[in-house]
């Protein structure tokens, strides 16, 4: 039995090692908050959803895959929870029914087994009663598929049979063993043997002549563990059938735990965020193109940072559009907290969940898909002194080069701005020139201007300039049009918001 909720071919790995960047992906694009709110609370979800947010489908027909799954699961999540409390019921009573360890006896082995196997059919006929009550209202292929496995392989006969094979190891008229003479007159060949039906003549005490039948007394130790012996020979087989049997059916629980507990978690963050007043939607399926087999697409409308918009109480994330369609390079320039290294992390954010095949935090959103999201933030000194900042930047930007591969997207933000604008933006020509001849997407943060006016000056139709919106009076709207770059960053405002207006006596002296 397979879910194949995740997947249309093949199961959830949760062993699957999460990507080299992850740590950085989490760091630069504020994920923790995203995760949290996934989760909330539960730390087996947020396992599951850190696992599923970086699970970078780069096939389009598994992102629309689960695209529609989850769509179901927002139509129906009341249905979806229950299905994902059978599950967890399945996995936590098989904990509260043995909480010691057996004695590694076939006996004990059976013993659990079979009761384990109780548990899982009664949990199979909670599945299946939800199957019957609800398929019909469920139309992506995962849970069409998921619904008529359950329906077929978890029909009226087989829980039947199931149940009356289980009620025959309980053992309740005894253990019918059989075995041949070895070697030595020893016994071998034990099989475990189902008993016949009783006739008549069965019951009548003296006309059952087929054997011979012999008592062990009560206090005659050694003659019981010989009974023990020759019983735990007939039941070996049969015990480690029953108890892979029984791993096979956990193991379909735990999956199905996991898969559903992604959406779950999808389901959690929609509600947060759209209790903020956070639109979101799923991307264009007609965008979800392969990297490389097409002009690349990326626009948006009411883009905004999800993490963000989930740590505010009183205000709403701003949206921005974005018509960045056979862009190859997009170049972010404009007033210091104007709200770029946010817009960056919201396309970044939304490439993530994309990828994951889930919705994004957007009115609208179309994008191609990208063979792996990279990110090149600005850090801290560090504190080991082993290297100095921009030692530091040019080592990481190393190791993007060597992971990166055509069609995947590199965000920047203020790189190499640790050294002067002229050797800054002459190391960011050069990797940036690299890059995109490889076939690299970039979005560029930056503050040098040498670097930005350059580029500006070529007219490349594959290069887009955006500039944080600044208003006369020096407030910020966090809104990034389309605009050329300019030479200032207006860190005049940030001096007037920490020290106060100048003295115009004094600026006139100046």
């Amino acid at each position: 039995m397979k879910a194949f909720l995740l997947y249309p071919d093949r199961d959830f790995d949760l062993e699957l090692d999460l990507p080299p960047n992850e740590a950085d992906l989490s760091s630069d694009l504020e994920l923790d908050p995203l995760l949290l709110a996934m989760a909330g609370g539960d730390k087996f979800l947020l396992d599951v959803a850190r696992r599923g947010l970086h699970s970078g489908l780069t096939i389009p027909a598994e992102i629309v895959y689960r695209q529609h799954v989850l769509a179901d699961c927002i139509a129906r999540p009341a249905v979806v929870r229950e299905l994902y409390d059978v599950s967890l019921a399945a996995i936590t009573g098989e904990r509260k029914l043995f909480g010691w360890t057996f004695r590694d006896s076939p006996e004990s082995v059976l013993y659990r087994a079979r009761q384990v196997m109780q548990l899982y059919l009664d949990m199979f006929r909670r599945l299946r009663g939800i199957a019957d009550a609800h398929a019909a209202s469920f139309g992506s292929e995962g849970f069409t598929r998921f619904f008529a496995m359950l329906t077929e392989e978890l029909a009226d006969g087989y829980l039947a049979e199931v149940e009356a094979q289980l009620g025959e190891l309980a053992f309740r008229r005894g253990t019918l063993i059989s075995a041949r003479l070895g070697p030595g007159a020893k016994g071998t060949g034990y099989v475990l043997r189902r008993h016949s039906e009783q006739g008549w003549r069965d019951r009548i005490p003296g006309l059952n002549k087929a054997g011979y039948t012999f008592f062990v007394p009560e206090r005659d130790e050694a003659g019981m563990r010989a009974l023990s012996d020759l019983t735990s020979r007939g039941l070996n087989s049969t015990s480690s059938a029953l108890a892979q049997s029984a791993d096979h059916v956990r193991s379909f629980f735990e999956l199905l735990r996991a898969e559903l507990g992604f959406y779950l978690s999808c389901l959690n963050l929609r509600d947060r965020l759209t209790a903020k007043a956070g639109p979101v939607c799923f991307p264009d399926p007609d965008s979800l193109v392969p990297a490389g087999a097409g002009p690349v697409r990326l626009s948006a409308r009411g883009l905004y940072d999800a993490s963000l918009a989930l740590s505010l109480d009183d205000h709403q994330a701003v949206g921005n559009d974005l018509d960045a369609d056979g862009r190859q390079l997009i170049m972010i320039t404009g007033a210091n907290q104007g709200g770029k290294s946010t817009f960056l992390r919201s396309v970044g954010q939304a490439y993530l969940m994309m990828q994951a095949g889930m919705f994004v935090p957007a009115s609208s959103f179309a994008a191609s898909v990208s063979t792996g999201v990279f990110t090149h933030f600005k850090r801290e000194e560090d504190i080991t002194m082993e290297m100095g900042k921009l030692d530091e930047e040019l080592d990481r930007m190393s190791a993007i080069a060597d992971q990166i591969t055509p069609g995947g997207l590199l965000l920047c933000n203020e790189s190499f701005a640790s050294t002067n604008e002229r050797e800054g933006s002459e190391i960011a020509r050069q990797v940036i020139r690299a890059l995109t001849e490889a076939g690299i997407r970039i979005v560029f943060v930056t503050h040098l201007y040498d670097l930005a006016e350059r580029y500006y000056g070529q007219h490349d139709p594959a290069t887009l300039f955006l500039r944080a919106e600044r208003q006369p009076d020096g407030h910020r709207t966090f809104r990034l049009p389309a605009g050329e770059p300019l030479p200032t960053s207006y860190g005049q405002d940030l001096y007037q918001q920490v020290f106060g207006a100048p003295d115009q006596a004094q600026t006139a002296r100046m």
